[in-house]
């Protein structure tokens, strides 16, 4: 049995391009690289004696470098081609977090974490546009769960190294490893990736199609039903842990283990269930629905279920939510793609995130503030059925717009 189900793990990885594991690589040493945001806020407060609403319109300018960042990035990816952007991103980035160790005061960091996410975030839609010229149409949702196994790989290591390099180095040490792994990462890329193979794998992947993303009805509706879904999955990383520690007591260790389970979960059973999934073709819309049902129920044992040993069955109804979902809304904007320029397609996407991140956090520790966990639950249940209600709508869209064509 335990034979047979290491094979289908396994398996589940078969069939990628050399180039789609070269750019998890690449992923996986860029996001491990990553030490600094984990430790942002005790930098701002600890090291440059901010007060906390001035770390607050910190981070409201990371979001908005990330906006900014992710736009340009696409944009550049479909005049100068992924590989360039990638590449000068990870350039520009990479001596942007060097420099910004040197970047002393409010306004003058304010301006220094934009202009960082602006270089860096440029990568994001960039890395979607090349994944999508790498991969086949039949393995592109796997290709993006391995990018999604090394973005966690990477974020998991990232925050327990830095808090060595910090032990050892202080805090400088985290910007100059987070501006070497990028550069890093570049020297990688172009080792691995030729300029000339990328150009031609680039070309060949380009859609004949020119219709803008900003006029594609179903797409636009199709984001803000992304972002109604991503602002209460974010929770888990703000307002959960501090649900977890005053309403249950939960220590740092506790709280570490059950976030840790996402993490294991992700590594152990996500491609795995993706391939499952696709081997019995089923709807994406379908799982796109269940997917967030899980997400929405994980939020309703918070306040049905308040034993603790419910938090543990909350989280896996989180985790195999987040699993089904994000792979194959990559997929819906991957096929979305194909109708206009790919790199103005991924931006948006890109940007929901940035936009959900922006919101999400602000937004949950606000309302716990105001009226309470409870009740705050109910609200992002609220927002998670309307996002149901929501990609039912969508599913009629594009089945009427296939039925027009």
């Amino acid at each position: 049995m335990f034979a047979k189900a290491l094979r289908y793990y396994l398996n589940s990885f078969s069939g990628l391009n050399r180039e789609v594991w070269i750019l998890a690589l690449i992923t996986f040493v860029n996001r491990a690289g990553t030490m600094v945001v984990p430790f942002m806020s005790l930098y701002l407060t600890k090291d440059m004696g901010l007060s906390l609403e001035q770390v607050g319109w910190v981070m409201s300018s990371f979001g908005a470098g990330s906006v900014v960042g992710s736009w340009l990035g696409g944009k550049l990816a479909d005049k100068l081609g992924f590989y360039d952007v990638m590449i000068g991103a990870l350039f520009t980035s990479g001596v942007a977090f060097i420099l910004l160790q040197f970047v002393h005061g409010f306004a003058p960091f304010c301006i220094g974490i934009f202009v960082l996410l602006l270089l860096s975030d440029a990568f994001r839609p960039a890395m979607f546009v090349a994944i999508r010229a790498y991969a086949g149409t039949e393995s592109r949702t796997r290709a993006v769960t391995l990018i999604r196994l090394a973005i966690n790989l990477g974020f998991s290591m990232g925050p327990a190294v830095g808090g060595l390099i910090i032990a050892g180095f202080g805090y400088s040490g985290l910007f100059w490893v987070d501006g070497l792994t990028c550069l890093i990462a570049m020297f990688m890329m172009l080792y691995g990736l030729p300029r000339a193979q990328a150009q031609k794998d680039n070309d060949a992947a380009r859609s004949g199609a020119l219709r803008s993303p900003y006029r594609d009805k179903p797409y636009l509706f199709f984001l803000l039903t992304t972002v109604l879904i991503c602002v209460p999955f974010l929770q888990y990383f703000s307002t959960v842990p501090l649900f977890y520690n005053e309403m249950h007591g939960l220590d740092e260790f506790n709280i570490g283990l059950l976030l840790g389970m996402n993490g294991l979960l992700i590594f152990l059973i996500e491609m795995p269930l993706i391939k499952f999934c696709e081997d019995r073709k089923y709807e994406l819309m379908r799982i796109l629905v269940v997917s967030v049902v899980m997400i929405a129920l994980s939020f309703v044992m918070l306040n049905v279920f308040p034993s603790i040993a419910f938090l543990w069955f909350g989280m896996l109804f989180l985790t195999v939510g987040e699993m089904l979902n994000f792979p194959f809304m990559n997929r819906f904007a991957f096929d979305r793609a194909e109708h206009g320029k790919p790199g103005a397609y991924m931006a948006l996407f890109t940007i929901a995130w940035s936009v959900a991140h922006i919101i999400g956090h602000t937004l949950g520790l606000n309302l716990v503030a105001r009226i309470g966990f409870a009740d705050t639950w109910w609200i992002f249940t609220g927002m998670l059925v309307l996002a149901i209600a929501m990609l039912v709508a969508l599913q009629r869209f594009v089945a009427r717009e296939v039925v027009r064509n």
